[in-house]
């Protein structure tokens, strides 16, 4: 046989042409052909999708909005049941001629069949059978802002009582309601009452105007009368069928209002804390913390379950059962906290001075440093132009030796002057006392009394503190350079920037000390989302009544404790102990006191369930990873205030408060928790500015900026900016009295100013205070009322 013919084959440079463009898609046999029975992974993992029919798919629509509802209605129904808390409604009162304790007793005698029960702490419990709900019913003491917002931020609904007569709103009413819209307000209803004692004409009117007023506030509520039994009942029915706002910030953590306080004192001053109520929101582990607000955090030895002494009632039956399981006092414990498994109160990282790097000093520099700490300071007074070297010459009789810390108050002498007119003054009040004579006066003038409550200093103070805030607004960071000391030594610690928002920054750079102490995450978003999510939480059910023995609780806070006050807990979070940076936004408020705050300056903060005093630090709110440091928080101002606190994860609402010298305190700015990150940099920004001398084009004499050769040379690479916009350098120094000879970037105008901008990072003080002062406020007005 003849071998089989070879065929041609073509090799790897053979013109392969492109295929005609036909203009149609590919066939599904073609692409067939072309995979040779391939399959994408995605189709092999993915399963069968059967796409569906029309009627299918709305078949569908119908089934998950029929799910959703009834979801929603089976919410509905288990608020305020045997199985959940009772709701927890708070009445305010927005003006001073409002008695909310007259409205409780309203809702109280509404129904014929209701049951009434009242707790050691002031609440009213409601067992409606009608309703098929319990109400818990508490009025928080009238003037006592911190009461009423910390009862608001565990209420299920807000009660607000109006007055038909005299002021519907008044000046305390609106703080209140800025500081609870900002906190976080639970589910409001508006009533009015005093309406029947107005004539029928009338009535219609004042509602009207009361509803216009707290429009602003709220404009999709209506107001409702609140006078007879009936109104009572439509109101107690409201307040259990309402939808309920969600509240994040206590939504992820279980909280609690105490209905019965007991303390049991022990050794040193401290002792245990037994809080009775229902447990709301999350479950609570007894390992963990718990935190009281106005009080501090603490740890739990054990949680009990007493019987039920506010049962929702619904027939007689019933109630004899409920008769009798009160009777039968026994008390179950729930769980006993495990010391090994239970979180610590550990709240700051000891720092160790050795784990870093160390450089061993030799016993030279020993010596030479414990010399130079013994050494004291000596102010002589010398001729004027005497040098440093001439004046150690002068015998030391005619100087006399100061401390490091009088250094600074040495460089702020006052004017010889000033003695001589003060002086002069002295005399002439001298002379005035001689020509006087004492008269015998009737009454004193209501201004003789104004002036006898001014505190002079203070007025003085405020009024600089004035002054500086609007030189600061008008030039901001704008300073003098010192004409005493050289500019190379007063700015040491600044440095230059080639541009804010890009040039880098070293995050780890110069860490001050109490960085050590201090926790940091990671990843704070992850930790957030994973603590946040977490679902399966050990501990006792919401809606458990229980008995808490808090331990190690100091005596002072429960002397000092007024009555009326809620008591008020909180389950923390996992890391809620530790110590971190935090960065908050704030706004400042639109009424009240408007004048500016000082940065580092102290104030309360109430962020999230924690109240405490803290010296901030102030910087803007910007996108960066730089951030200007501000020196004032201006009034309709937004800023970001950084300072050392425990670890909240957001979202937490904040609000500032502002202590007066009178014990009174005022709210100043509301905003939210930002971060905690204390890689956050924060730029303090010094400009120092100087004057065209001569302009020739682009270049320029520049004078008052620096006032010596070695201070031009020193910050030779810093660019140069002007008010107008042009960019240049310094290009050499003329003379010895601090001309500059300066190069631009385009022509100069002769009333340009030219500017130097120099940065250094600031970093806020420990002032951390979880002992908050007293609001006496309520105080005050009662002895005003009394005089």
């Amino acid at each position: 046989m003849e071998p089989p013919q070879e065929r041609h084959r073509a090799g790897a440079l053979k013109q392969q042409n492109k295929a005609h463009k036909h203009g149609r898609h590919r066939s599904k046999g073609s692409l067939d052909k072309i995979n040779r029975g391939k399959v994408g992974p995605k189709s092999v993992v993915k399963t069968n999708k059967r796409d569906l029919r029309r009627d299918e798919r709305r078949n569908k629509a119908v089934q998950i909005r029929h799910n959703k509802r009834e979801e929603t209605f089976a919410q509905k129904r288990q608020v305020g049941t045997a199985k959940t808390p009772p709701i927890l409604v708070a009445i305010i009162a927005l003006s001073k001629d409002v008695d909310p304790f007259l409205a409780r007793d309203k809702l109280q005698t509404s129904e014929a069949d209701v049951t009434t029960t009242r707790s050691g702490e002031g609440y009213i419990h409601l067992s409606v059978p009608r309703l098929k709900q319990r109400f818990s019913i508490f009025a928080p003491p009238a003037g006592d802002l911190n009461s009423a917002l910390d009862i608001l931020k565990v209420a299920d609904s807000v009660l607000f009582v109006l007055s038909a007569f005299g002021e519907c709103i008044d000046e305390e009413g609106e703080i209140l309601l800025q500081a609870a819209f900002s906190q976080g307000l639970p589910t409001p209803v508006i009533t009015a009452t005093d309406l029947a004692e107005l004539p029928i004409k009338k009535r219609n009117e004042v509602k009207q105007n009361m509803q216009k007023v707290f429009s602003r506030w709220l404009p999709e509520e209506k107001v409702s009368q609140l006078d007879t039994e009936m109104d009572a009942q439509v109101i107690l029915r409201r307040l259990g069928v309402q939808k309920r706002k969600l509240i994040a910030q206590r939504q992820n953590r279980s909280h609690m209002v105490a209905d019965e306080v007991q303390f049991e004192p022990q050794q040193n001053g401290f002792g245990t804390l037994k809080v009775t109520g229902y447990i709301r929101g999350q479950p609570l582990d007894v390992n963990g913390l718990v935190h009281i607000t106005g009080w501090g955090d603490f740890q739990l030895d054990r949680i009990e379950a007493p019987v039920d002494t506010h049962p929702l009632l619904l027939n007689s039956s019933r109630k004899g059962s409920a008769e009798a399981d009160m009777e039968d006092s026994s008390v179950r414990l729930l769980d006993q906290a495990n010391p090994q498994d239970q979180e610590s109160l550990v709240a700051e990282n000891v720092p160790d001075p050795m784990d870093a790097e160390q450089t061993w000093p030799t016993a030279e520099e020993l010596e030479d440093a414990e010399s130079r700490t013994n050494k004291k300071k000596i102010v002589k007074k010398v001729p004027k132009g005497t040098s440093e070297y001439q004046a150690a010459w002068i015998p030391d009789s005619d100087g006399e030796s100061v401390d490091d810390e009088d250094e600074d108050e040495e460089d702020d002498e006052e004017d010889p002057m000033y003695d001589a007119v003060s002086d002069e003054e002295s005399e002439c009040d001298e002379n005035e006392e001689d020509d006087m004579e004492s008269v015998t006066m009737s009454e004193v003038p209501e201004s003789s009394k104004y002036d006898k409550d001014m505190d002079a200093e203070e007025e003085k103070l405020a009024l600089e503190k004035i002054k500086e805030a609007k030189m600061d607004q008008m030039f901001p960071d704008e300073m003098d350079t010192p004409q005493d000391a050289p500019a190379r030594v007063r700015f040491q610690k600044y440095r230059g920037l080639k541009s804010f928002r890009t040039s880098p920054w070293d995050v780890k750079e110069e860490l001050p000390l109490d960085y050590a102490r201090i926790f940091q995450f990671e990843n704070f978003a992850n930790t957030r989302k994973k603590i946040l999510a977490f679902q399966d939480r050990p501990g006792s059910l919401p809606g458990w009544y229980v008995t808490m023995h808090i331990k190690n609780v100091p005596e002072k806070l429960m002397l000092k404790r007024e009555p009326g006050q809620p008591v008020v807990l909180f389950g923390m979070l996992p890391h809620e102990r530790k110590m971190s940076v935090l960065n908050v936004v704030l706004k400042r408020c639109t009424f009240g006191d408007q004048e500016p705050i000082k940065s580092k300056e102290a104030l309360i903060f109430q962020l999230g369930y924690r109240r405490f005093v803290v010296n901030p630090i102030f910087s803007q709110h910007t996108n960066g990873n730089k951030h200007k440091y501000e020196r004032y928080f201006q009034p309709e101002g937004m800023i970001v205030a950084t300072f050392f606190a425990p670890i909240m994860f957001p979202p937490a609402s904040c609000l500032v408060f502002k202590p007066n010298s009178d014990g009174t305190e005022n709210l100043v700015a509301t905003g939210s928790l930002l971060s905690v990150d204390p890689d956050r940099v924060v730029l303090k920004r010094v400009v120092l500015s100087g004057h065209p001398f001569k302009v020739n084009k682009k270049s320029a004499t520049v004078r008052f900026m620096f006032f010596n050769r070695e201070d031009i040379n020193w910050f030779k690479p810093v660019e140069l900016k002007t008010k107008y916009g042009r960019r240049g350098h310094i290009k050499e120094p003329l003379g010895t009295h601090g001309h500059m000879k300066c190069v631009f970037d385009g022509q100069l105008k002769s009333q340009d100013t030219v500017l130097l901008h120099l940065y250094k990072r600031v970093f806020p003080k420990w002032t951390y205070d979880p002992t908050v002062p007293e609001n006496t406020s309520a105080e005050v007005e009662m002895s005003e009322l009394e005089s």
